[in-house]
């Protein structure tokens, strides 16, 4: 893909082979994501937009990187559109939406929303790494926590 033009089409191999995803995995996401529309040629042939890549990239981003569900980014796909969508694929933050209380895809743990994605704390600068670890040494624990009240079995009600 280095030879060609930032403006060009790419074909579904070159975008799979730039996400590191297998081509199947990118023509999934065009039934669960209405907002990915690659052009098709003759014979079904898919050429990406560079906004398609953008968006694809923002895609990946959130569901491999950041944790997101599917239902979850669809929801940030409605809520806040694909042009923000593709500024996450295109290297832009991501901190705006994941951080405000009762953002799609940030509800708390445990929540009856399906589109619940992870927390990441927050680290301030000049931490040093026991500080650093001793946080997310918390944090595992209560995600174990929430684990084992999740798998605890239902206790029946008396007959």
């Amino acid at each position: 893909m280095d030879t060609k033009s930032p403006d060009a089409f790419r074909t579904i191999s070159e975008v799979a082979e730039d996400l590191d995803v297998p081509q199947h995995v990118l023509r999934f996401w065009e039934t669960r994501f209405s907002q990915i529309k690659p052009l098709k040629r003759g014979g079904g042939r898919r050429y990406y937009r560079p906004d398609d890549v953008a968006l694809l990239k923002g895609i990946r981003r959130l569901l491999y990187g950041e944790g997101y569900t599917i239902k979850g980014l669809q929801r940030i796909l409605k809520e806040q559109g694909p042009r923000h969508v593709q500024a996450i694929g295109r290297g832009g933050p991501i901190g705006a939406m994941a951080q405000a209380p009762g953002a799609p895809g940030t509800e708390p743990a445990g929540a009856a929303e399906p589109g619940w994605a992870p927390s990441r704390p927050s680290v301030p600068e000049g931490l040093d790494d026991v500080t650093v670890l001793t946080a997310v040494m918390q944090e595992l624990g209560e995600c174990r926590r929430i684990l084992e009240r999740a798998l605890k079995p239902v206790e029946e009600e008396p007959a």
